[in-house]
């Protein structure tokens, strides 16, 4: 009896050592990233660096799991009527704001047609407008709000009628787009309030409790999350570091517990050296855009001279030194349809991996500039990033050898490059697209000559008339079928330059657990934990 307790004891005291030790963990987190979105409002940005800060601090009605699959978030059930046309959405009686406030069906009505209100600006108000029942009509101002298909039911239902049955409703909804905000809230400061922690409150996991421009973002756990008791991180410290090489230096040293991006020339020796390395698949390309109301770029022969001067296998190898994929349309990897990979299917448009000289000196002369003789100097811009210098800088060097022409280059950071992009105040400008939903749509939507995004000055009503066919279409065939219709006009005017469809390469500490990142480019900390 006596050694039966003894051997109680100890395993008592041991099991008491280890909980003291994993309590003394503390559960904070410090995770890089390189650039600062100009704003962090879900309803009106269309920035991927706002993502990481949008994706933690609020959820829509549904989101999307590690596998890609539509899940309940704020709504905790959901009917779709018979016809395809009303979805009518169960939110939870837990959901709450950040502040403690109840979250609402108005709070979702309100910010929906905050969206489809065209003052507001919003970047991607096409994602309600294109979708919803007269929510365009409302966009252009020809009828009131009360005639838009969006009406709240009580506090607990919100009732969303689409002009045709959409097959990808769901997934849309997961974009930020569709998250709550608050009213009141966003109406003390209406230009700055999701810079402003006391003003940014959220429905999700985590809150918003600093903003140091310049230096970090912090957010602390949300005790008013549905899933608060599931939620084990009680800070995280988004620091800022641009320089990709000082991120690396930090995680490395142990400073940081992860960093959104790794320098691309350390990519191969990361492979092999690191477990804290990760290569993550992603739903994304990355090209540049030509201004196609710009001489001489306004001639179709040009773009395509241009998009077939460059090598995107020597880009990738040598200059990324990256797994990615070149890319030889605007559509990725990885959305099937009834089996079919869609850009498979859809083809690469005469495009190669390596380099087509003597095609492209060929339209460049068609379009009267034989050997570059007479070309204008034209500027290409791109935002502060090394990785994209050094991408810009390697196919200005290839446009000069293979076209015999010059370009200049021009860079400014993020906060100043993007609203001159959006002015069309470029003549060639380094872009690129993560899907924010996945299905091809959400790559193509950005160049119907009405969406907001549109920013190459290129209008199409045949485009525009295959998008249309194939949102009003039932038939997923013949969906599919429109889609690539639109896309083969798109790239055989070649209205902008692709180079690669891209993976996401980044690093987190080993002791961190239950963290994950889509491949739609959000990294997200709801189940994220630290380990001894």
């Amino acid at each position: 009896m006596v050694k039966r307790l003894s051997l109680l004891f100890v395993t008592l005291l041991i099991s008491a050592c280890l909980f003291g030790l994993n309590a003394a963990v503390k559960q904070e987190l410090v995770f890089v990233v390189n650039d600062e979105a100009e704003a962090y409002d879900p309803g009106l940005t269309s920035e991927t660096f706002a993502a990481v800060v949008i994706g933690n601090s609020f959820e829509g009605l549904v989101k999307l799991d590690q596998k890609g699959q539509v899940v309940p978030a704020a709504a905790e059930s959901w009917t779709i009527s018979k016809d395809g046309l009303t979805y009518t959405f169960n939110i939870r009686k837990n959901a709450k704001w950040s502040d403690g406030k109840r979250l609402t069906a108005q709070d979702f009505e309100w910010s929906w047609k905050r969206v489809l209100n065209k003052k507001s600006g919003a970047k991607n108000a096409a994602m309600l407008f294109d979708y919803i029942k007269n929510g365009k009509e409302y966009y252009e101002g020809k009828v009131s709000a009360d005639k838009v298909g969006i009406r709240s039911i009580g506090k607990d239902k919100i009732q969303l009628t689409v002009k045709t049955p959409t097959p990808y409703m769901l997934q849309l909804m997961t974009y930020v787009v569709y998250y709550p905000v608050r009213k009141d809230m966003v109406e003390k400061d209406p230009e700055g309030w999701s810079r402003k922690p006391e003003l940014y409150i959220g429905n999700g996991p985590f809150k918003v409790t600093e903003v140091n421009i310049g230096k970090s973002i912090v957010l602390k756990k949300n005790k008013y999350y549905r899933r608060t008791k599931q939620v084990k991180l009680e800070k995280i410290t988004l620091r800022l570091i641009p320089d990709l090489g000082t991120s690396l230096t930090a995680m490395e040293a142990g400073d940081v517990d992860g960093i959104r991006e790794v320098p691309s020339s350390e990519i191969p020796r990361l492979m092999v050296e690191s477990k804290e390395f990760k290569a993550i698949p992603a739903l994304g390309t990355t090209y540049a855009f030509f201004n196609c109301q710009r001489k001489p770029l306004d001639d179709p022969r040009v773009r395509q001279a241009l998009a077939k001067a460059i090598d995107r296998e020597q880009l990738i190898e040598h200059v990324l030194q990256s797994a990615d994929v070149p890319a030889k349309a605007v559509v990725p990897f990885g959305m099937s349809f009834n089996g079919k990979d869609f850009r498979e299917e859809g083809g690469f448009y005469g495009l190669s991996d390596t380099a087509q000289v003597e095609e492209a000196k060929k339209l460049l002369a068609e379009a009267g500039y034989p050997n570059g003789k007479g070309f204008p100097e034209l500027t290409y811009k791109y935002y502060t990033h090394p990785l994209i210098k050094k991408l810009v800088e390697a196919i200005q060097q290839m446009w000069k050898k293979n076209l015999n022409i010059h370009v200049k280059l021009a860079t400014s950071e993020w906060k100043v490059y993007y609203p001159e992009i959006r002015k069309l105040n470029y003549d060639i400008s380094q872009m690129g697209w993560g899907a924010d939903y996945p299905h091809p749509m959400t790559f193509l939507d950005n160049f119907v000559s009405t969406y907001p995004s549109n920013y190459t000055g290129w209008k199409n009503a045949e485009y525009d008339k295959y998008i249309a066919l194939s949102k009003a279409t039932t038939d997923l065939k013949k969906s599919v079928k429109y889609m690539h219709k639109a896309e083969d006009v798109l790239m055989n005017e070649m209205v902008l330059l692709t180079i690669f469809h891209r993976g996401y390469y980044m690093m987190m500490g080993e002791h961190v657990k239950g963290w994950w990142r889509s491949s739609l480019n959000t990294t997200y900390f709801e189940d994220a934990y630290i380990v001894k």
